[in-house]
């Protein structure tokens, strides 16, 4: 129950935290390109990495710590952090080549998602 409050904790701070970096990036350099989401998927896979170093490699962290910062605060605030960390471990374990097939799966098919999902939505009210 500890782990599951611990990533809930990690979550909502990880939420606010993209929503105010996101807003205070956009307000400084102005909304005609997301860099507010560049800027935390960035920075949330940089602290991803370090962490994933830290916590998990090194070890002796509790299961809730890695629970609140890792899967809760990061993958509320950037879910761009899972997939780097994951990306690299291929890179790392596995070979390039299964390193850029999730690159290329991950962006292809989660933009094609996204379009589906808004057609489909957007044909849905159009009727």
């Amino acid at each position: 129950m500890m782990q599951w409050l611990a990533v809930a904790a990690g979550g909502a701070l990880g939420a606010m935290g993209r929503y105010a970096a996101v807003r205070a990036v956009t307000a400084w350099l102005g909304p005609g390109y997301p860099y507010g989401t560049l800027t935390v998927n960035v920075v949330g896979s940089f602290i991803a990495g370090a962490l994933y170093v830290r916590l998990v490699e090194q070890g002796g962290v509790a299961a809730p710590v890695l629970g609140l910062l890792i899967v809760g605060f990061l993958g509320a605030f950037t879910t761009f952090s899972a997939f780097s960390v994951e990306t690299l471990r291929l890179f790392e374990d596995v070979s390039i080549y299964a390193a850029l097939l999730n690159i290329v799966l991950n962006v292809s098919l989660c933009l094609v998602a996204c379009g589906t999902g808004l057609w489909l939505a957007r044909q849905a009210l159009s009727t």
